[in-house]
C-alpha cells in the first residue's frame, strides 16, 4: 500500500509556524541591557572575586595612571587610577555591588508599602481612598533632594539615610499606579462572586489581587531601578548618601570633579557606568511593559 504524504505539508507548516511563534518571543529583546545589566549583577555578587585589587588600595607611586587605550596606560590597571593610585575598575566593581544592595532595598520596600497601601486606597474606597490619595499628593509635592538633606541632619548621611529618602521618595508611584489596578479589579466578577460567598478581605487580597498585580510591580520595579542608582549617586555625590570607606558611583564623581581638566577618565568612566546602568534598566523596563501590558504605557 502506497504511502500517504498529503499530510506532510501540513505537518511541515505546524512545526514552521511553532519555529516563527519561538522566534517572535525572542524579537524586541534589548539583550544589550540585559547584558550590562548581568555584568552589574556579576560585578555585585562577585565582588572581591572579580575585583582586580583592593578598591580602597592607595598606591601613590601610581596616581593618575591612564586607562589602557591612552598613551602611559598599564595593563595593571585596565581603566586608570585616580588622584590616590586607586585602581578605577576595582573601585567601579566595588560601586557596582553598593547600587544594587540600595536599590535592591529600597525598591523592595517602596513596591511593598506602595502596593499595600495602594490595594487598600482602591478596594475599599470613600474616606480611606481619598485620605490615602491626599497623602500622596502632599509626599509627590517635597523635593526629593531636601527630603534628603532634611534626613540627613536628623539621621547623619549614610546607605540607611539613602534608602529612607528613596522609600519615602517612590512608594508613592506605587501606591498610585496599584490603586488604579485595584480599581479595575474589584469590578470584575471573581471577586464580586467572592464578597458575595463571603470570603474574607485578606483572602481576596492574597488570592485574586495580588497576583494580577505582580507584573505591575515588576514592570515599575525594573523602570525604577536607573533611577535609583541616579538618585543615591546625587545624594552621595551632595554628601549625602554613601560615605568613605564605602565606594559609591556619586562618590566617585565627588572625588574627581576638581581634577577632570588633566584626568578626565576618573570622573568621565563612573559617569558611564551610571549611564548606562540607567539606560539598560529603562530599556528592559519598556521591554517588559510591552511584554506584559502594553497598556502601562499609559500609565
Amino acid at each position: 500500500m502506497a504511502a500517504d504524504v498529503s499530510a506532510l505539508p501540513t505537518l511541515t507548516g505546524r512545526r514552521q509556524g511553532r519555529g516563527l511563534r519561538r522566534l517572535r518571543r525572542f524579537r524586541g529583546v534589548p539583550w544589550i541591557s540585559l547584558a550590562i545589566l548581568l555584568g552589574m549583577i556579576v560585578a555585585a555578587v562577585g565582588g572581591p572575586a572579580v575585583s582586580p585589587h583592593d578598591p580602597n588600595g592607595i598606591n601613590l607611586s601610581a596616581t593618575f595612571v591612564p586607562p589602557i587605550w591612552i598613551e602611559g596606560g598599564s595593563w595593571s590597571h585596565v581603566l586608570g587610577t585616580d588622584n590616590l593610585g586607586r585602581d578605577i575598575l576595582s573601585r567601579l566593581i566595588a560601586g557596582a555591588r553598593i547600587s544594587l544592595v540600595i536599590s535592591l532595598y529600597a525598591i523592595l520596600l517602596s513596591g511593598g508599602i506602595g502596593g499595600l497601601v495602594g490595594m487598600v486606597s482602591g478596594y475599599f474606597g470613600g474616606f480611606a481612598d481619598a485620605a490615602i490619595m491626599r497623602l500622596v499628593e502632599i509626599q509627590m509635592s517635597i523635593p526629593p533632594i531636601a527630603l534628603g538633606l532634611i534626613l540627613a541632619a536628623a539621621l547623619g548621611p549614610g546607605p540607611q539615610t539613602v534608602v529612607i529618602v528613596i522609600v519615602l521618595t517612590y512608594w508613592t508611584w506605587y501606591a498610585r499606579i496599584v490603586r488604579g489596578e485595584i480599581l479595575s479589579l474589584k469590578a470584575r466578577d471573581y471577586v464580586r462572586f467572592a464578597r458575595v460567598a463571603g470570603v474574607s478581605t485578606g483572602a481576596i487580597f492574597r488570592r485574586h489581587l495580588a497576583p494580577n498585580i505582580l507584573n505591575t510591580l515588576l514592570v515599575l520595579a525594573s523602570l525604577q531601578v536607573g533611577q535609583v542608582i541616579l538618585f543615591e549617586a546625587s545624594l552621595s555625590f551632595l554628601g549625602l548618601g554613601v560615605q568613605q570607606p564605602d565606594v559609591s558611583w556619586g562618590l566617585m564623581l565627588a572625588d574627581a570633579r576638581q581634577y577632570i581638566q588633566h584626568a578626565w577618565w576618573t570622573i568621565t568612566l563612573p559617569g558611564v557606568a551610571i549611564l548606562l546602568t540607567c539606560l539598560a534598566s529603562n530599556m528592559t523596563g519598556d521591554w517588559l511593559r510591552d511584554l506584559f501590558d502594553p497598556r502601562m504605557r499609559q500609565a
